[in-house]
């Protein structure tokens, strides 16, 4: 059975929030930017909204990801994305460590990705310990999101890197230029927001 971390892109677009008092097919809109752009990977990222808001956004942005041949992970709830039928889910650093197992009972044979978000070697090593598909390490270089969060560098993020086989995309401070570093570091690719949102090439 083909492994569904199997093709993975070399991009990988984190949506940012949507903007309150704006309505969501403005949000969608610039979805659609981004997937005619090029990009293949999507995680829905919208805590600020209340779960029936962000149950019917995912429905919509699966529709449209789809349309390209683009996977969509939930950050949401496992639950969640098994019954909206979604690509996969991220699990924060938090629901990682809480984490026994993989989500999934049977997850050889659901074929959703698993994606999880690592900041340091503790978290790397259960995400190994689940099986997890795909997982965002960060962060690597300063970002204007979290400024004062210190960065790993790509001389620690390669040593990091070198801790795990699961596909690493390079997160923070990430845009198509870093992809090169991304890589020669060992990185399957780059994550980011704002340098993919609405027109990001794969």
């Amino acid at each position: 059975m083909t492994s569904p971390s199997s093709g993975l892109p070399s991009t990988y677009l984190i949506t940012p929030e949507p903007v309150a008092g704006r309505p969501l097919s403005d949000f969608l809109e610039t979805l659609e930017a981004s997937l005619e752009a090029g990009v293949r990977l999507v995680q829905l990222r919208a805590k600020t909204l209340a779960e029936t808001d962000y149950r019917a956004l995912a429905q919509h942005a699966l529709r449209s990801c789809h349309r390209h041949d683009a996977r969509l992970l939930l950050n949401a709830e496992p639950g969640l994305a098994q019954a909206l039928r979604a690509d996969g889910v991220h699990l924060s650093s938090a629901r990682l460590m809480a984490c026994r197992s993989r989500p999934w009972a049977a997850a050889a044979t659901t074929g959703m990705l698993l994606s999880v978000a690592c900041h340091h070697a503790a978290q790397l090593q259960q995400a190994n310990l689940i099986g997890a598909d795909l997982l965002t390490l960060s962060p690597v270089l300063t970002t204007a999101s979290h400024p004062d969060a210190e960065p790993l560098g790509w001389a620690r993020f390669g040593e990091l890197a070198a801790l795990t086989q699961i596909p690493i995309y390079a997160l923070g401070g990430m845009t198509p230029d870093t992809l090169p570093m991304a890589k020669a570091a060992g990185a399957q690719g780059i994550a980011a927001i704002r340098s993919l949102w609405g027109g990001g090439r794969a």
